[in-house]
């Protein structure tokens, strides 16, 4: 596959209109089984609360994925992403009642050489940057 967004098409500037991903507990047991991370603070309020926490917290690489869902779905192709990193700044609680929703919105921050863009991602749950630094270089067609 090739990205279907034309490096030709984006500026400095480039909004990326933002995107919602709903969470419930459900998707973090299903990671849990994909990745392997059974650490109960993931699923399981009695753990989470006793160590500090708020309420059961979505995985910090699942929530990076989301990330990485969101500029692939804008590129149009999985593996037009070249790099990709964040900081987690915050985590995204999860209440079981409601779930948690996670807002990523992105940016064209710079255009490099060979057909390639610095997307700058922002993402909020709760009205609370959940990371930082959060960066894809995205080849595009």
């Amino acid at each position: 596959m090739t990205a279907k967004v034309s490096y030709a098409d984006v500026e400095v500037g480039t909004e990326i209109p933002a995107q919602t991903f709903p969470i419930d507990r459900a998707n973090l047991v299903m990671y849990a089984g994909a990745s392997g991370d059974f650490n109960p603070i993931h699923w399981r309020e009695s753990v989470a609360k006793a160590v500090g926490l708020p309420d059961v917290i979505a995985h910090g690489m699942f929530t990076m994925a989301q990330g990485g869902r969101f500029v692939t779905d804008w590129a149009g192709d999985p593996g037009a992403v070249v790099d990709y990193g964040v900081r987690f700044s915050s985590p995204v609680v999860v209440p079981d009642e409601g779930g948690a929703t996670l807002e990523i919105s992105g940016k064209v921050e710079e255009k490099l050489d060979d057909g390639k863009v610095v997307v700058a991602l922002t993402a909020r749950s709760n009205d609370q940057k959940v990371l930082t630094r959060a960066k894809a270089v995205v080849k595009l067609a």
